[in-house]
């Protein structure tokens, strides 16, 4: 449990940090819609970007391009049945920034440290009112390091591969084995980036998710989250 510096509308701030694949994407916006909190997804921040890049030409190398790009950028993160919609520029990119390639490079342009400041700030502003559900791999150390809850999601490589595995379409053409090496790859460039490297903050929980199922992680993090708002009393 981290800062009791609670707004006036009674709610808290929820940060869910963890490596690629440990599902936090749908756990924070299952736990947000349990809560009736706002999801941010900030991971989708990030690969908007990135796809925005790949489709310019512009390399993670070229820094002051990939910084003055951004400002023009406007990304918009909107509420939907089935997860959450992502638009960048007013495009619906929610499954463009999910392929591979995007996959394979976002950690690159992630670790530039000005886009971070551009984006962690517009993520920062997003939660001022309280009453967030955010995720990402820099919620609880960066981001939000005075949020009520922190939540550090894990899972063994081969569990978060299968995971991603049987969400994939077929036609792919991707192994098992290609997907645990990728993801041991982000798990090793996350970790050992300079700029808010993936990490642990030292007041979060930390949750093995490997032989959870989804709703039985959502459960054991509203609890939490019940638990937190007693003992601060909202």
């Amino acid at each position: 449990m981290a800062s009791q510096n609670t707004s006036e509308n009674g709610k808290m701030n929820v940060a869910i940090d963890g490596p690629a694949g440990a599902g936090k994407s749908t756990v924070a916006r299952l736990v947000a819609e349990s809560l009736a909190y706002i999801y941010v997804d900030t991971g989708a921040m990030y690969r908007a970007v990135t796809l925005h890049m790949l489709r310019k030409g512009i390399s993670p190398e070229d820094v002051p391009e990939v910084l003055q790009e951004t400002q023009k950028l406007v990304i918009d993160l909107q509420p939907d049945p089935d997860g959450q919609k992502v638009f960048c520029n007013g495009e619906d990119v929610t499954s463009e920034i999910r392929s591979r390639e995007v996959t394979g490079i976002v950690s690159r342009y992630a670790q530039i440290e000005g886009l971070r400041t551009q984006l962690v700030d517009t993520q920062r502003q997003m939660a001022l009112r309280k009453g967030v559900v955010m995720d990402g791999r820099d919620i609880g150390t960066t981001v939000l390091p005075d949020a009520e809850v922190k939540i550090f999601m894990t899972a063994s490589v081969e569990e978060r591969a299968l995971r991603r595995f049987k969400e994939l379409d077929p036609s792919e053409g991707l192994t098992l084995q290609q997907l645990e090496r990728d993801i041991a790859t982000r798990d090793k460039l996350d970790e050992s980036r300079e700029i808010s490297p993936l990490r642990c903050a030292e007041d979060a929980t930390v949750l093995d998710t490997t032989k959870m199922s989804i709703h039985e992680v959502v459960d054991k993090i509203v609890s939490y989250c019940t638990m937190v708002r007693g003992e601060i009393g909202l």
